[in-house]
């Protein structure tokens, strides 16, 4: 696969939605384990009801077929999520710098158990600019934010 066989575009909500939260579920269950199966099962209702409807968000697409998504709150990244079976082609990367390209300055929050989110973004440039012990729903779930400027 080559990087232009990506294909990024707007977000469909009729036909991307279930083929969204899942890839957001099974990249999601590979990359935050110390979460649990069960609470990332109770999230992807609040993606589908909640998270993909409210944002900006970019889908990337091989054969005409969505393998991740980039979620936009202005310039704040509210989630990158990758196909597993399609991590590490590039298309992470290529979202990135699609909504860096549109926005000017990225911003967002990593789990810094994630380890390889924590190094993707590394490599991408971001910096980080603080960290806090625990999560969203107060769990300790240690959680860095970081910013990349165009």
């Amino acid at each position: 696969m080559k990087n232009n066989d990506i294909v990024i575009r707007p977000y469909a909500p009729e036909t991307d939605l279930k083929k969204l939260s899942r890839i957001w579920l099974d990249a999601s269950l590979l990359a935050h384990p110390f979460i649990g199966e069960q609470r990332l099962h109770e999230q992807r209702t609040l993606i589908e009801d909640q998270y993909l409807p409210n944002a900006q968000t970019l889908v990337a697409c091989i054969d005409d077929q969505p393998c991740g998504f980039i979620s936009l709150l202005d310039t704040f990244i509210g989630g990158i999520f990758v196909s597993p079976d399609r991590q590490r082609f590039g298309i992470g990367r290529q979202l990135v710098t699609h909504a860096l390209n549109l926005k000017g300055e990225l911003e967002l929050e990593v789990y810094t158990a994630n380890l390889q989110a924590m190094a993707f973004y590394t490599r991408l440039g971001f910096q980080e600019l603080s960290r806090r012990r625990l999560d969203d729903d107060g769990n300790p779930f240690e959680n860095a934010r970081l910013r990349l400027i165009g």
